[in-house]
Formats: C-alpha cells, structure tokens, sequence
C-alpha cells in the first residue's frame, strides 16, 4: 500500500486523543448535543506506544442525548483537525507529526477498530473507547485489541450484542472451562464446542495449543503475523512463541510453558476471534489464567510465560 492509500486509510479509521501532560481521571454526567436517546456507562481510555503509557481516562454515567464520538472528545479536550473536519490531527497539542516515524493516531470501540471516522461513529451504551497513539509501519489499522476485556463480550460490537462461543482444543479441557467460566460470571451468553472452521453472528474464543489451531483458517491468519494479523507474535514450527517489536521485528522467543491472549478481525467479517493458545498446553493454562480484566488492561495482546507477563508488541516506546 503507497503513503497516499495508507493516509486515506487512516483517515477513514483513525482519530487522535491525548491530554498532555499528565494523567486525567473522570467520572461525570455528560450533555450529549444531538437530539434522541441519552447513553449511559461510557468510558474512554486514551495511551500511546500499544497501550504501554496511559494518558487518561474517563467514565459518564449517562450522557443526555445521542452523540458522535468526535462530539464527546470535543466536550472533553482540545482537538485539532485536517482534511475538511475527517480527521483528528491533534488533541491538547500532541499530535502524530510531532513524533518521530510513521505515527498516527487509531481508536477502538469494545477492543474493534472504528470502521469510519468518529464524526460519523455513533456512542452507544457500555462503550469502551480507546484511543492509542502508535507506529503504523508494520499494519496501518489493527483490527482488535485485548485491552478492553471484558469487551467486545458485554456490549458487542457497533450497539450490537452478539452470543459468544468458545471453541476448545480436545487436550485444554481445563483451560476452556476456566475461560467459559469468567465469561459466564459476567452474565455473557456463551455457547462451546471444538475448534470449527468459523461461525456467523457470534463472537469466537478459540482454546488450544498453537499445534491444534495452525492448521484452521484463523490460526493461518495469526501465523501471519501483525501485517496480516495486526498481532505482534507469531509461533514457529518448533513450539517458539516470536514476540516482536512494533517495526515486526523478533525482540524475544519464549519456549515450552508460553502462551499467548490475543485478537483479530477475519477479512470480510466484522466480530472479532480471540485466541487463548501457546507453546503448548501448559502455556494455553497461562493463558486462560490471564483472560481477567486486571491481566488484560491496555494491552494489544499479552503474552505469558512462568508467573510473567509481557505486552506485545514489545518495546513501544516513541
């Protein structure tokens, strides 16, 4: 893809947030400015370099009236904007060109990327915003972060709830019930069954050792890693787990006992998987002892190993 395509890509996906500065904790009723039903249970999350540094966060209980996302940043920061209003350049002075690389800025809602700029992206109820700044160099839109957990499960994607099934690996029998679980004690409609070659209208949580789910349609799409992905690791045919850097390149290998927590968008479809896999099935437990909120927070994908945790990609900084 050429600067100018990759430009009008991020365009059409990508809105900036930050507070300089320093951190930003709110929890507050807002006045939403459209005409129309009000939301309620917002919360806006805003970090740079892949989740690595948080910036802000704020929460609303209710927000009186409909609103766009770019109308709810506008009643919370200053923004600056190019291209006829389509894209947001700067929040609070920071912006993509005043670092250095190839840097914009992408949001997510429920842990999706916005398929269209915030002026036309509509907030609904229980969203979860999240706003990142980072390098694009190796994947100009990643499709789906962890960092939002427990969503895209509660709320569901664009003000839609969608069912969840989990799909297991014959040998992770432990490690599957234990994921079921904590989606079930979030009052999350789950259904279960093997690892199939895909399903419409639900959101997938596919559990198995990376031997068991290389050989499906979505593992190929994880093997390809975050070019084709938008995940910065991928597994090699000797049982290693490759942790990369956001330029894609191998910054760790992690051996027998490693897993992985990460997500994706297949071509053509706009629900998420989510994998909880490793080197092996020890490193599918790590995995599935990681899929909590606490775990998870902020991260593009996690992975873990012996008690550690590390977010990928690895070494974001700017």
């Amino acid at each position: 893809m050429n600067r100018s395509a990759r430009l009008w890509s991020v365009i059409a996906r990508a809105v900036a947030l930050v507070v300089a500065g320093c951190g930003l904790a709110v929890v507050a009723d807002g006045c939403g400015l459209g005409a129309g039903p009000g939301r309620s249970d917002v919360g806006v999350t805003v970090t740079r370099d892949f989740g690595d540094h948080q910036i802000a966060s704020l929460f609303e209980r209710s927000i009186l009236g409909s609103e766009t996302v770019l109308q709810l940043l506008e009643r919370h920061f200053r923004i600056g904007t190019g291209y006829g209003g389509g894209f947001v350049s700067s929040i609070n002075g920071l912006s993509g060109s005043s670092t250095s690389g190839h840097y914009d800025w992408f949001y997510f809602v429920n842990g999706v990327l916005a398929p269209a700029g915030a002026g036309t992206t509509n907030v609904h109820d229980g969203d979860r915003i999240w706003w990142d700044l980072h390098d694009w160099v190796e994947n100009d839109g990643v499709p789906a972060v962890v960092g939002s957990y427990p969503e895209p499960f509660l709320s569901g994607v664009a003000g839609r709830y969608y069912p969840t099934r989990v799909e297991c690996a014959a040998d992770v029998v432990t490690a599957c019930q234990q994921v079921g679980r904590a989606l079930k004690k979030l009052g999350i409609d789950v259904s279960s069954g093997g690892v199939a070659a895909g399903y419409s209208g639900e959101i997938r949580v596919i559990v198995g050792p990376w031997s068991s789910l290389a050989i499906t349609p979505l593992g190929a799409l994880l093997a390809g890693g975050p070019k084709i992905s938008g995940v910065y690791a991928f597994f090699s045919g000797g049982g290693v787990l490759h942790l990369l850097n956001p330029r894609g390149a191998t910054v760790r290998e992690l051996g027998a006992g490693a897993g992985l927590v990460a997500a994706t968008v297949a071509s053509g479809s706009t629900l998420p998987a989510w994998f909880v896999t490793g080197t092996d099935v020890t490193g599918v437990d790590a995995a599935a002892a990681a899929f909590t909120a606490s775990q998870l927070h902020d991260h593009f994908a996690l992975a873990v190993q012996g008690g550690t945790s590390l977010a990928v990609p690895l070494d974001g900084s700017l």
